[in-house]
């Protein structure tokens, strides 16, 4: 391994697969309608990720040293309980000034999601440098990104109509998992590194 080498990696929960053809399905169907309706050069085209890139991120770490890898793995093991039921929202466009990336909102009513990213990220800084973002945590599920210039801020108003309605979706996460994030120019790929049973699930 060369030396100074890092990874980019990040820790999430991910829907099943039933739930991600659903959303998968939802977002072809959004495309289609955005392509109709926008006029000619109002934004990049939208690519429908595949279903394999649909996470719900908890912790986005970063580049870390490869060797700090074990020492995150350790840390995530102090981190458990159920999440309970998460539930779909709206359309969500990402970033909200200059989006590139359409999502939706996942709802944790039970709040059990955002009690584990609390645990997720007290583990994380206590065993690491790694410092945690100031902003608020807003679970989404990212499902297409754009291709070329961005939505301009009005472009991108879901108060027009025109998104269709998202599914009626729900599941309970039954596993946390830590990834790396392979970038190439054919976009990212993800590597589980080490998955973490939640609650009952837990081993």
């Amino acid at each position: 391994m060369a030396r100074g080498a890092t990874a980019r990696l990040f820790v999430a929960v991910d829907p099943p697969a039933s739930a991600r053809e659903q959303l998968l399905a939802w977002a072809r169907g959004a495309a289609t309608r955005l392509a109709a309706q926008r006029p000619r050069g109002a934004l990049g085209e939208l690519r429908v990720l595949e279903a394999e890139a649909l996470h719900v991120t908890l912790c986005f770490l970063g580049s870390r040293p490869v060797g700090e890898i074990e020492v995150i793995g350790s840390a995530l093991l102090e981190c458990d309980g159920g999440v309970g039921e998460l539930e779909v929202g709206a359309p969500l466009w990402l970033p909200p000034r200059r989006p590139r990336a359409l999502a939706v909102e996942v709802h944790d009513r039970e709040g059990g999601l955002a009690s584990l990213q609390a645990a997720v990220t007290r583990a994380l800084t206590r065993a690491t440098d790694w410092e945690a973002e100031r902003r608020r945590f807003k679970a989404h599920l990212t499902v297409a990104r754009t291709r070329g210039r961005p939505l301009s801020r009005r472009a991108a108003s879901t108060s027009e109509p025109v998104l269709p309605a998202t599914p009626p979706v729900s599941f309970s996460p039954a596993a946390m998992i830590l990834y790396r994030s392979w970038l190439s120019r054919a976009g990212a790929s993800y590597e589980p590194l080490a998955t973490y049973g939640l609650g009952a699930a837990k081993q």
